[in-house]
């Protein structure tokens, strides 16, 4: 599972980060960023559900299939 961060969207709840931190981190005004490139390490899918569910704004997804074999 592969998640994507509409950065324009997040209004620095830290939800994301909190359920997360291994995809998630906040920079210095509490606005999430991906580390790297936003892979949920094998058995914490149920974490990225929660953090996408928990998003306020909505500004995390799952990528879409395509994306995440590297195609457009």
């Amino acid at each position: 599972m592969k998640l994507s961060l509409n950065a324009e969207l997040c209004e620095g709840f830290g939800a994301c980060a909190r359920h997360l931190p291994e995809v998630f981190t906040l920079d210095e005004w509490g606005y999430a960023e991906l580390r790297g490139d936003g892979v949920v390490p094998e058995g914490k899918e149920h974490l990225a559900r929660r953090a996408m569910d928990d998003c306020p704004v909505l500004a995390i997804a799952a990528a879409a299939a395509a994306e995440e074999r590297g195609h457009s």
